[in-house]
Formats: structure tokens, sequence, C-alpha cells
């Protein structure tokens, strides 16, 4: 249709965003509130009679827990979130003892106990893998240096896009979720041949932001590959390309006001790499709606012109 051409497809601006989980903010309190709850929950649900279920206290605990953070009383609050884990850790040892040898009801309470576990023992400033939601232990804590939100609780993903707008727009590329928060100059490697299998061109231009400095890109295209701020030995066309860098940013933009990428609602690790995917397809379909609309706009025009007879020269 005229949209893209392969050409426009060679050189790409590749940077990578945080796509958010639909979870609450984390903290320790809420979490082991809600790890209890959970627990009692399935407990009564399979018959398993508890000594106590702490849901009148904890409840009560966690109340006075945030009203004491709220009012910068730290100790008082302390005092409470120390409670609240007293309370998971009885709930845990005491479903551990009724369903001891009793395989059924063990596979049935595995997965809850060990979640459960974690966050009672996780801490502040420890560092490893923590829980921050129980319905969704996969969602991980990044930072991107942003002043207004100095961390985001969801899963990196990598947005590619053309360097040179095509004629139907500013097409994505490639995208992919990276579990693990990993560097991202060290997501290269797999980001570069991922773009050229599903593209099916060579790539000769990778732009980059500063980010990515000290990248593993594959041997072939490391000097292909341009980080902003380098300045030394810049062409021209080169130049050029660094101040197309930011053309990158309304796309990712787009993805998530507009194409569902700012709040993941999908389920598990896959969910999160399906509804990256899903966003970027959106986004370019509507981008070719946009150029369809576009050409029947012309052609319904180029039609009406021709339609019309010339006028009429008037005798005098």
């Amino acid at each position: 249709m005229g949209a893209a051409k392969p050409a426009d497809f060679r050189a790409v601006i590749v940077d990578t965003t945080v796509q958010e989980k639909a979870i609450t903010f984390p903290t320790d309190a809420k979490l082991m509130q809600r790890a209890r709850e959970r627990l009692v929950k399935l407990a009564r649900k399979h018959g398993v009679v508890l000594r106590q279920s702490y849901a009148r206290v904890g409840k009560f605990a966690l109340i006075k827990h945030q009203r004491y953070a709220h009012a910068k009383q730290f100790k008082r609050a302390n005092r409470q979130l120390k409670r609240l884990r007293t309370m998971l850790g009885a709930v845990i040892r005491d479903i551990a003892r009724k369903i001891a040898g009793q395989p059924g009801l063990m596979q049935v309470f595995g997965l809850s106990l060990s979640l459960a576990r974690r966050v009672r023992d996780q801490r502040q400033r420890e560092r490893g893998r923590k829980v921050y939601s129980l319905h969704a232990p996969e969602v991980e804590c990044i930072g991107k240096g942003k002043a207004h939100k100095p961390y985001e609780f969801g899963v990196k993903v990598s947005v590619a896009t053309t360097l040179k707008r095509s004629r139907g727009g500013q097409f994505v590329a490639h995208v992919k979720a990276l579990p693990g928060n990993p560097y991202d100059g060290h997501t290269l490697a797999t980001i570069l041949p991922a773009i050229e299998e599903a593209i099916g061109v060579n790539l000769s231009k990778v732009v980059t932001d500063a980010g990515y400095r000290g990248h593993n890109a594959p041997k072939d295209k490391t000097f292909k590959v341009h980080v902003a701020g380098y300045k030394r030995g810049l062409t021209k066309a080169v130049k050029r390309a660094l101040r197309r860098r930011a053309a990158v940013e309304p796309v990712i933009g787009h993805l998530k006001s507009d194409h569902r990428m700012g709040r993941n609602f999908l389920a598990f690790a896959q969910g999160d790499a399906n509804n990256a995917v899903l966003a970027a397809v959106g986004y370019n379909f509507s981008l070719l709606l946009n150029w369809l609309g576009l050409l029947c706009a012309f052609i319904l025009a180029m039609l009406a012109t021709t339609a019309t007879p010339p006028p009429r020269p008037r005798l005098a």
C-alpha cells in the first residue's frame, strides 16, 4: 500500500521502557496482611481448622501501622509491623502442622505457603528478588531515574522503531519483554538478531541512548550501533541520526496511553510478553488505518475531479 518500504527498516532506534503491572503499591504491612488473609481463606475452603485466624487484630494492626507511618511515628509503626509479621508466621506454622502427612493438601497449600514465607522473611534493604504482589509474583522493581516516579513495578520492555519516518508514520519495528531487569546494553545481543529475523532485512544503523554504553551487540553490528553522548569521530550522517533518537519517545507514549501498554492486566510472565506485542500490533494497525483513510480520500478526490465536465465557454 506504500505506507512503508523495506529500506525504512534498515536503520532503527532502540530504547527500553517499563510496562507496569496491575498491582497496588507494595508495602510490607499490606503484603503480610494480604498473605495471612489468603492463607486463612484457603484453609476455610479446604476444611483446615486453624487455632486462630487473627482476622480482627490483624486488621487493626494494619490500620495502626498506616496511621503511625502517616504521622511519621516510625517506632510505633515498626512495632505494629512486627505484630503483623508474628501473626503471619503463626498462621504459616499452624497450617504446616495441620497439613503434615497429607500430600493432597500439601500440594494445594504449596505455592501460597511459599509466597507467604518469602513475604515474611524479606526485608526492606536486602538484595535479590522480592515479592511485590501475591497474585503477580513475577513483578519486578525497576528504577529508571525519573524524579516523579523513582520506582516502577512491572517488566522492562525493549521497543525499536524506524529511524526515518515512513510515509505512513513512525512504525514499531520490534518489541519484546525483558524479564529479569537486565542492563540495557546487554539486551542488544538478543534484540538485534530478533529484529533482523522478524523483518527480514540487514540492519545498517542502530541508534540508542546513553543507557546502552558498554553494549554487547553482535560482532558484525558493533560499529553500526551509535550511542548518544559520543562526540569523537562522528560523521554528519551519524550526527543527524543521533538527533533523531528522541523519535522513539512519542511512540512509547502512544503505546502506553492509547494501546494499553501503560498497565498490563494479563497474568504471569507470558501475559507481560503478549501484552507488549499486542500493543505494538495495535499501534501499527492504527497507522495503517489512517494511511488507508488518506489513500481512499485521495482516490475519491481524483475520481470527483475527473467526473466533473469542464465548464463550457459562454457565447457573447
